[in-house]
């Protein structure tokens, strides 16, 4: 008689499928050409360094540990919580940070002009915050989405939480019908000239514009405790005017709900290379700013239902496109994209300081304290970054490029007829 028939084992259970990532922000394909100088001949040590006088500090990777080598001293913890960012990815994709050697200045203004290189290739590679037109950098997001203790801005996480439960408690109809802004004015030409737009009774002048200049003197002895950025959402719409260059108070604007009305610069920063006028915001021409503003909210409290779904685009731009896994995923693609062009192996400076987030934070104090813990990365991640998409074509450039002065044509349009 045969032997009875084994049982057949029980299979093993197989592992959940992973979806693929998905495809990162359009804004990302800026990357291939912030480093399209570089892309044929490649990155040198002796190109990387020619950036130092330009640089606050040198960043260097090896085997997944940081160092720093400091040059000189920047405005306020600038270099700081910008380092801590670094720091924060490294925790979050360890071992997906490729070594690499890099220059990176913490100030306003470009400094490396592309007429200065007519072979740009010649020219250092040298990370920054902002950028214009005229400029060859490699842009990064600034300190700001990690905290910004001397003017009380918590982390961007946190704070955009904070700006959400605010919109939710006062919903766009019910707020103010006008354009507010508040600041430094003493920044910029262009701030001191926004104020030519300031309500004048007297003169029986209403640009529907509600403006405020911030005194940082009283303020910073007062630890801007009056500067709560998710308390300012109260205004149908919002104001964007550049700083000295850039401003970080573009995204806080973006986030309100409120539709954004940006006031032109030449001046963009990582993610606002991603904006479409028209639908996150509204464009306003800086040579005629008082009344642009005017018509833009008088137009808006007339279109209620169109000036809310603008709002709505701008805030789920921040919202969704820029959240702090976004921030953290273009941070390494840029990161890696650069180190695929480094002709060189890169090696820790003799006078670099190891990227240590314990000894960071436990030497801070206040709220530069309280801040690192607010934005540290607890855990690691356990999906892949989204996929980088591949650079803009000619054509897709043209194409936008068309479409921006097709929404500038229309509004100068309306402005004229509404005159």
């Amino acid at each position: 008689m045969p032997p009875p028939a084994a049982s057949p084992s029980p299979a093993a259970p197989e592992r959940p499928v992973q979806p693929p990532p998905p495809s990162c922000p359009d804004y990302f394909r800026h990357i291939h050409s912030d480093l399209e100088p570089w892309r044929e001949k490649g990155i040198s040590r002796e190109a990387v360094e020619r950036g130092q006088p330009n640089a606050a500090f040198r960043l260097t990777v090896v085997s997944g540990r940081a160092y720093v080598e400091t040059y000189h001293r920047v405005f306020q913890t600038r270099d700081l919580f910008t380092q801590w960012g670094i720091a924060q990815l490294l925790a979050r994709y360890p071992g997906r940070v490729p070594d690499l050697d890099l220059m990176f200045n913490c100030e306003d203004m470009p400094e490396l002009r592309a007429a200065d290189y007519p072979d740009t290739s010649a020219a250092p590679p040298l990370f920054r915050y902002c950028k214009d037109g005229t400029s060859v950098e490699v842009l990064f997001p600034d300190w700001s989405f990690w905290g910004w203790p001397e003017v009380n801005i918590r982390p961007w996480g946190p704070l955009m939480k904070e700006i959400a439960k605010e919109n939710a408690r006062l919903p766009w109809p019910d707020r103010e019908p006008y354009a507010f802004w508040k600041g430094n004015r003493g920044v910029s030409e262009a701030r001191r000239d926004l104020f030519r737009c300031s309500n004048d009774s007297a003169a029986g002048k209403d640009w529907n514009a509600r403006l405020f200049a911030l005194d940082w003197g009283v303020a910073n002895r007062n630890g801007f405790k009056g500067s709560n950025l998710a308390e300012q959402c109260r205004y149908r719409y919002k104001i964007y005017v550049q700083g000295r260059s850039w401003s970080v108070s573009e995204k806080y604007i973006l986030a309100c709900d409120s539709p954004m009305l940006a006031i032109d610069t030449p001046f963009e920063d990582f993610f606002s290379r991603g904006l479409v006028a028209g639908r996150h915001y509204w464009p306003v021409d800086p040579k005629d700013k008082c009344r642009a503003v005017k018509f833009a909210v008088d137009w808006g409290n007339a279109h209620p239902a169109l000036a809310q779904r603008m709002g709505k685009e701008g805030s789920g731009f921040a919202r969704e496109e820029m959240s702090m896994d976004y921030v953290y995923d273009y941070m390494l693609h840029v990161l890696t994209q650069y180190a695929a062009l480094l002709r060189y192996k890169p090696t820790v400076p003799e006078n670099a300081v190891e990227l240590c987030p314990e000894s960071m934070a436990c030497s801070a104090q206040g709220r530069d304290r309280e801040f690192m813990m607010e934005s540290r990365e607890m855990y690691v991640a356990g999906y892949e970054p989204c996929t980088l998409p591949p650079p803009f074509t000619a054509e897709e450039e043209r194409e936008m490029a068309a479409r921006e002065e097709d929404v500038r044509r229309k509004v100068v349009k309306m402005k004229g007829r509404a005159q």
